[in-house]
Order: C-alpha cells, then sequence, then structure tokens
C-alpha cells in the first residue's frame, strides 16, 4: 500500500472534497435522524476545521490521485467549562484500502499534528449500539468519557 498523507489547509483543495464529506455527514446521521443531513453540511464539517485551532484535515491519496481515506477533526466544546476540544467528526476510507490500518494512521497522526499544537486530548464519537466502532477506539487508546443521553419526545 503505497499512499501519501497530506494536511489540507488550501480553500480550493478542501472544496473539492465537499460531495465526500456530504455523504459522509449523511451516512453518520443516517442512524439518528430521520430527515437525514441538511445540504452543505459536509462543507460546515470542512469549513469548521479550516477555521479552529482544532481543526485538521487528512488526505491520504493513492499513487493515481484517488482519494484512499480522509479523517477531518474540528471543535468539540464543553458546554459547562467552555473547554475546547478537538474531536474527530469524519474518518474514512475507500474500501480498497480498509482493514490495513490506514484509519489507525490517519487517527495516529491527527493525534500528534495535534499534541505539536498543544491539544492533550483527542475526541472521538461513536453510536450507543456501535460496539465494533467503540472496541476499535479502545483499541486505539480512547476511553469512554462521558455518555450523552437523549430523549426523544
Amino acid at each position: 500500500m503505497n499512499l501519501s498523507v497530506q494536511p489540507l489547509t488550501d480553500p480550493a483543495a478542501v472544496a473539492a472534497l465537499e460531495p465526500l464529506a456530504q455523504e459522509l455527514v449523511e451516512a453518520a446521521l443516517a442512524e439518528e435522524r430521520d430527515e437525514g443531513a441538511p445540504a452543505g453540511a459536509g462543507r460546515g464539517v470542512l469549513e469548521r476545521a479550516l477555521d479552529s485551532d482544532c481543526g485538521l484535515i487528512l488526505r491520504a491519496e493513492a499513487e493515481d490521485g484517488e482519494v484512499a481515506g480522509l479523517l477531518v477533526c474540528g471543535p468539540l466544546a464543553d458546554p459547562l467549562a467552555g473547554d475546547v476540544r478537538p474531536m474527530v467528526q469524519l474518518l474514512w476510507t475507500a474500501a480498497p484500502y480498509r482493514r490495513r490500518g490506514l484509519a489507525r494512521g490517519l487517527v495516529e497522526q491527527a493525534s500528534q499534528t495535534l499534541r505539536a499544537r498543544g491539544h492533550r486530548t483527542l475526541a472521538a464519537r461513536a453510536g450507543h449500539n456501535d460496539d465494533a466502532l467503540i472496541s476499535m477506539g479502545e483499541r486505539w487508546g480512547f476511553v469512554r468519557s462521558f455518555e450523552l443521553l437523549v430523549r426523544d419526545e
């Protein structure tokens, strides 16, 4: 697997990822919301990543220029303390590159980059029934920090 991973800071390069980001947001929200993701949600995730010190966009690219993986971190604000920390908001690998350590490598690179900026923690989210994702996150060093309780009316 011969891939290059680059952080993206150029708005034009990031804009090219908007359709993929929208698709990933829609997939992530499909289990939670009947109405799906609003138009432009993917663009919003990318823009918030560009505009924040907690933000980071990593694109893994194959030799032929194909996007092989994507990680987007953005700000997560604690509503009580007001602390802001980086959070993995989108993490994706193309099917031919799965189960080869690419996602873990993207998370590790993001963690190192954000640590160099002074961020000691990296957050991520998983649905409460997504045992596979939770288990994977725990293998990668994430720990459950708090549970979000939601009551639908």
